[in-house]
């Protein structure tokens, strides 16, 4: 039987994965990765909450309706994320963050 704290920990786990990730990495591209890695662990914190919160003897899923609009706005961040990454790779010729943090020339 699969319980909250299943879910809580894969999330803290996918969650420390991904903060590791935007911590050790300087590649601009896996950071952007862990980054979403950290906003779906999120996502799935809030699935957990949701199935495991009984209102009448039936589950509440006002927190799955609210995970589907937090995942309409990271397809949009996604596509306005990549278009910045693919214009700095043009602008700089590279995805290295050390690269993007001096934007003076």
């Amino acid at each position: 039987m699969i319980s909250l704290s299943h879910y809580l920990v894969v999330s803290g786990m996918l969650f420390a994965l991904g903060l590791a990730g935007v911590i050790a990495r300087r590649n601009i591209l896996i950071v952007y990765m862990c980054l979403e890695m950290m906003l779906s662990a999120a996502n799935l914190a809030l699935v957990g909450f949701s199935r495991f919160h009984l209102v009448n003897g039936l589950p509440d899923y006002t927190a799955q309706s609210l995970v589907f609009f937090t995942i309409t706005v990271a397809a949009a961040e996604v596509a306005v994320g990549l278009a910045i990454i693919v214009a700095l790779f043009r602008t700089k010729q590279s995805v290295d963050v050390e690269s993007v943090t001096k934007l003076q020339g």
